[in-house]
């Protein structure tokens, strides 16, 4: 059993938001990386892919995620699951939002028209 609690060393923050680390490989998981994500107010990740499935679950505010040219809106009680190599963006909607995320390991990032794919430090 493992007990992991957020710190500042599993922390990246960026211009639209802070990521806090939970559960990876490096934190006892070897299957699953979950991280929680806290955006401002219009705040807006940049478009990218990410090549593994994710479950967003929003503890908070409003989230508006387009994919692939598809909009919808998702906030606190629902789930939104992004399928693997999914275009996407997710925007907070009137505003602060917060996530818990949930995604296999191994999983790394990708900007549309690369093929470089960037390791993601919170999902480790």
């Amino acid at each position: 059993m493992y007990v992991v609690s957020e710190s500042e060393q599993r922390t990246t923050n960026t211009p639209a938001g802070s990521v806090f680390g939970l559960a990876g490989p490096s934190r006892g998981s070897a299957e699953v990386s979950t991280w929680r994500v806290e955006l401002g107010a219009d705040a807006s990740t940049p478009v990218h892919i990410i090549d593994r499935e994710q479950v967003w679950m929003p503890l908070s505010g409003e989230f508006e995620v387009e994919v692939d040219g598809k909009t919808e809106q998702v906030k606190a009680g629902q789930a939104l699951i992004l399928s693997a190599g999914t275009v996407r963006q997710l925007k907070t909607v009137g505003g602060p939002a917060e996530a818990l995320v949930a995604m296999a390991v191994g999983g790394k990032a990708m900007m549309p028209g690369s093929d470089n794919k960037i390791p993601l430090p919170w999902a480790e």
